[in-house]
């Protein structure tokens, strides 16, 4: 069970069964489940600072070029070449993960206070903490791995559900031929 998906999968079927079989109509409950979750954040996001400052102690120069592909989003946008230091690439992938989070907070808040969903509590809190641990910063700079095949910066994101079970990934382009054609559109451009 080394695919996080499926991983994912398994901890959110689990832990909901748990989350039937809790007193969750119980307010004195419902407080100790509030505080629960509030704790996986800030242990989540404690995570994250403790990753921030150890890219920033090791402050890794090496230069890193890649093409950023086109937003789906905007037809006229076109491939971007992108120069960054491996320092500055894995802390502006922290801090984009950390944004995450309060994604993931906001949206929590409508369920539970707007939408009064409680059982989503304790399923977040479990699978939030997981996700910063298994994340590739944290693979990175906690668990000490090499940044070879999908650790490489940088990082391949992976599609949806079902692209990550076949392990298709998607992302910036690092390959010779395509920085060279970025940087020739870049003068062209200039």
């Amino acid at each position: 069970m080394n695919n996080p998906a499926i991983t994912n999968l398994v901890i959110s079927l689990g832990a909901m069964q748990i989350a039937r079989r809790l007193p969750l109509e119980d307010p004195e409950f419902i407080t100790y489940l509030r505080i629960g979750y509030v704790s996986a954040q800030l242990i989540s996001f404690g995570i994250y600072f403790y990753i921030l400052t150890k890219i920033w102690k090791k402050n890794d120069l090496t230069v890193l070029k890649y093409v950023q592909p086109a937003s789906m989003t905007n037809p006229d946008a076109k491939p971007e070449l992108v120069t960054s230091t491996v320092a500055d690439y894995d802390a502006s992938e922290t801090k984009k993960s950390m944004r995450g989070l309060f994604i993931g907070i906001a949206m929590m808040g409508f369920l539970h206070f707007y939408m009064k969903y409680t059982q989503p509590l304790f399923v977040q809190a479990l699978m939030t903490v997981k996700g910063v641990l298994e994340s590739n910063e944290a693979k990175l700079h906690i668990w000490g791995s090499k940044p070879e095949g999908p650790l490489s910066r940088p990082f391949k994101t992976q599609g949806g559900f079902m692209e990550s079970l076949t392990g298709q990934t998607q992302g910036p382009q690092t390959d010779a031929a395509a920085i060279k054609e970025a940087e020739k559109a870049g003068k062209k451009n200039d």
